[in-house]
């Protein structure tokens, strides 16, 4: 695979987003399998359409792209924040690429979020655009990278390195056992799953989970029985074949 981005693309541009965005897509829809189905193309959509790029013909998964030279850091600058908030409260938000490009444009990363991965505690609102603004007002919004989980970030491309497409089909067939509607139920299981991150050891205990329920209630202040809603998701993920259940209040961590 040409992990290089087609620089004479750009050529007619004078932003460097605008470069960049029609280069990644490029490379992406000429380079990309489906990390949800295996299907050989993806393909582009209409351009402005509302938070999405691209799509795959065989399973019909949506895919927003978004690129960035070096790190990703902590968060990713998306587009509009009411659009995006409509979006991943619905049946129809799409899953999104993360594309990591060198100073000479190669392709070094290549992450997949499941679109299920998505909550809206993961989107951050950015200050509306001030009156003098050529869109006066206008608000956007960020996507804060660090808040999804280790196991919704599916490796495609990692340090120049391309995973094979049946084990990211996999990976991600895995991951979809977490799959949810309820955006509500969503949130409380991707914070529940963040704070088994968090604990160091592969086993713990439920008191170790407990300890992170001060912070949860903050996030979750309707819900006045934080404990056995900590244990509801922990049953869930062991139901899901996440951490295996050792007994009187202990598990240990298996994905």
């Amino acid at each position: 695979m040409n992990l290089h981005l087609d620089e004479t693309l750009g050529a007619h541009y004078k932003s460097k987003t605008q470069k960049i965005r029609v280069m990644s897509e490029n490379w992406v829809g000429k380079n990309m399998f489906c990390p949800c189905c295996g299907n050989p193309h993806i393909c582009g959509l209409k351009n402005n359409e509302p938070v999405a790029d691209m799509k795959c013909n065989c399973c019909g998964e949506i895919f927003e792209l978004k690129s960035k030279e070096g790190r990703i850091g902590n968060r990713i600058n998306d587009g509009a924040y009411a659009t995006m908030m409509e979006r991943i409260t619905s049946i129809t938000n799409p899953a999104l690429f993360v594309m990591q490009y060198s100073k000479d444009y190669n392709v070094t990363d290549l992450t997949l979020i499941p679109k299920f991965f998505f909550a809206p505690h993961i989107i951050e609102k950015r200050k509306p655009l001030a009156p003098t603004a050529r869109r006066a007002g206008w608000t956007g919004c960020n996507i804060l990278y660090y808040k999804i989980p280790q196991q919704g970030k599916i490796r495609i491309i990692e340090n120049g390195i391309l995973k094979s497409a049946d084990e990211v089909v996999q990976h991600y067939e895995q991951i979809k056992k977490l799959e949810t509607q309820n955006i509500t139920s969503r949130s409380w299981l991707l914070d529940v799953l963040n704070c088994v991150n968090r604990i160091e050891t592969d086993e713990f205990s439920l008191q170790d989970v407990y300890a992170y329920g001060e912070a949860l209630q903050e996030k979750h202040r309707n819900n006045h029985n934080i404990e056995a809603k900590i244990r509801q998701q922990l049953q869930f993920l062991r139901d899901k074949g996440f951490i295996v259940f050792l007994g009187r209040g202990h598990y240990r961590k298996q994905l």
